[in-house]
């Protein structure tokens, strides 16, 4: 995997990840990245800025790492812990939306995210890069079945939040405990077979034109309401 951009490439250098080889523009001048660069003794090619435009579809600032592929925690893992605050994405498509829900949920403090292995973005280059790198210091589960998963959590005590335009106005619900707060599809929101699992609904009230609002605006909303009440 190729991971870009100066933030991230800082996040990269100063973590133990395997780094395998980087990339760097000619006029590249970042005297702290190329320090870490040779520190850790990680081979280096010179490009032109067309051949480093061409590698990565985005703005990598002059500098792409070769990097091992993101490695992915166990279920069990996360559940372990009492108090628990996880996130759970039905089938979130957008690596922009994945990234920013990453972020919020590292800020608050959110124990881990969920994500299914199909029909989902998992974590790529553009996620880790919207992340600012956040992506290598959240916990993330990828499971095969989201409403097993729902009746694995249930089972170790969890009560599980669904996101939705009908249902109860988000601030008028208890978050404390175990709990999973789950982000529906951006187009669709979440599928009828998880909606039903859910033991609460929440809504964010909307009082202008715009009846929906985007997935990670509306995960960060409710995470950082259950922050605020569990203190």
């Amino acid at each position: 995997m190729q991971v870009y951009g100066k933030n991230v490439v800082l996040e990269y250098l100063n973590s133990q990840h395997k780094i395998y080889k980087a990339f760097i523009q000619n006029n590249f001048d970042n005297h702290s990245i190329l320090d870490k660069i040779e520190k850790r003794s990680i081979p280096v090619k010179t490009l032109s800025k067309f051949d480093m435009d061409k590698k990565v579809n985005g703005l990598h600032q002059g500098i792409i790492l070769e990097v091992e592929d993101y490695k992915y925690v166990t279920l069990e893992s996360l559940i372990k812990k009492d108090n628990c605050l996880l996130v759970m994405l039905d089938h979130i498509e957008d690596p922009q939306n994945f990234g920013a829900i990453i972020r919020t949920s590292e800020a608050a403090g959110v124990d881990g995210i969920i994500i299914p292995n199909d029909r989902n973005v998992q974590v790529n280059s553009t996620v880790i890069k919207t992340s600012v790198g956040i992506a290598l210091k959240t916990k993330i589960a990828r499971v095969i079945n989201l409403n097993n998963t729902i009746k694995l959590l249930k089972e170790n005590g969890f009560w599980i939040f669904g996101t939705d335009m009908k249902g109860v106005d988000y601030t008028k619900l208890d978050y404390k405990g175990k709990i999973c707060i789950i982000c529906g599809n951006e187009g669709s929101g979440m599928s009828k077979s998880v909606k039903d699992n859910c033991d609460f609904i929440a809504s964010i009230p909307m009082k202008g034109e715009v009846n929906s609002l985007n997935a990670s605006v509306a995960t960060a909303i409710i995470v950082f309401e259950a922050l605020r009440q569990r203190g």
